[in-house]
């Protein structure tokens, strides 16, 4: 061999090393790529987990000082707020459909009534917005819990099985879990210190219609009143405030146009919607239909309401982002509240004709936003 590479030269010698080197390299590389892969998107999960993990830690100790600073326990509320974190809601059976929304409207009062009186329990010195508002703030503090949970789930069965399928799964969902996360921090912020967050911006724009005028109790948690504009009768109606609070929108509609006996000629519901990448906060869009979020039972109560009475029902939209929606309201989500109400009157004067009676319902969470 020796000859052999004599005869080629030391120049050729060390071409044909440098190729078997490269060669080997290669194959090495080849082989355990996939390896690699893995612990390098392991490597960016766990770091990604480990902010979540400070994030959920963080959200559960501003709780603790928010509960005993309103609340004022003789008792430390700590193991009650940790056992508080692991609540989570069992969803009715569908496998028969009938009957289901009002399974989970039954459910959804259950619920709602058990966290207050954990809160209650937890805080006896808090007024009732101050209940809502450590409602609001503990049910964060849950949703970062079970987030991380989660993730940490996936992440230690991934690695356990080194299945690539799982990891680059959660590797690639990561940037959005980190969105929500984020945000759910911004509510942690904005419910500790009761501020207005973006997804009361519907909230916000029937306060403001409201204001001045004499407001009464239609339903659970639900205020609504009377303001005449144009020569109509308008209905303004939105959650009770200035608690955190999302209220039964659809029981109080049902109200008003049962007393009004069916005779409603249009309702304008106004609520935040998510917006597209490359859309502006703050800008509003035109719909049709029932606009409200959650399970789908206020938003089936009211649409009940208006297949019966044969109603038209218009929709505002003000555009914001996850982010936005659950932390303190922006500049650009108040403008667009502002420009919404111009909207809502434009639509009262070319929709409906002087004598007419209308209802605007401002949903979306009142924390901060009054009556």
């Amino acid at each position: 061999m020796f000859q052999v590479f004599q005869i080629f030269g030391g120049d050729a010698t060390q071409s044909i090393i440098g190729y078997i080197i490269s060669f080997a390299f290669f194959m090495i590389f080849v082989m355990f790529w996939g390896k690699i892969q893995i612990y390098t998107w392991l490597r960016e999960i766990e770091g990604a987990l480990n902010r979540i993990k400070f994030i959920r830690d963080e959200a559960r100790r501003i709780s603790i000082e928010t509960v005993k600073s309103v609340g004022k326990s003789k008792e430390d509320p700590t193991q009650k707020i940790d056992q508080f974190l692991e609540y989570f809601f069992i969803e009715p059976t569908g496998m028969d459909p009938s009957g289901i929304v009002w399974k989970f409207d039954h459910l959804l009062d259950v619920r709602d009534l058990r966290f207050k009186d954990e809160v209650r329990t937890m805080a006896p010195e808090a007024d009732e917005a101050q209940v809502n508002n450590l409602e609001n703030l503990l049910e964060a503090s849950l949703d970062l819990n079970m987030i991380y949970k989660i993730v940490r789930h996936y992440y230690l069965f991934g690695k356990k099985t080194s299945s690539q399928f799982i990891i680059i799964q959660l590797q690639m969902i990561m940037p959005q879990i980190m969105e929500i996360v984020n945000a759910y921090m911004g509510a942690v912020n904005a419910f500790s210190t009761g501020q207005p967050i973006g997804d009361g911006a519907g909230a916000f724009v029937a306060a403001k219609m409201m204001h001045g005028m004499e407001a009464r109790k239609i339903a659970k948690d639900m205020v609504v009143s009377e303001v005449p504009i144009d020569g109509r009768r308008v209905f303004v109606t939105k959650a009770e405030g200035p608690g955190g609070n999302v209220g039964k929108p659809g029981d109080a509609i049902k109200t008003i146009i049962d007393e009004c006996d069916g005779k409603v000629s249009m309702i304008i519901m106004i609520d935040a919607q998510v917006k597209l990448e490359g859309e502006n906060s703050g800008d509003t869009a035109e719909a049709i239909g029932a606009a409200i979020g959650g399970v789908g039972t206020e938003k089936y109560k009211i649409e009940e309401a208006l297949f019966k009475y044969k109603i038209p029902v218009n929709a505002i939209l003000i555009k914001e982002s996850i982010q936005e929606a659950i932390s303190p309201m922006k500049k650009e989500v108040v403008n667009g509240v502002e420009k919404t109400i111009a909207v809502v009157k434009r639509l009262i004067n070319e929709r409906t004709k002087p004598g007419d009676t209308v209802i605007v319902a401002g949903i979306g969470n009142t924390i901060g936003i009054g009556q």
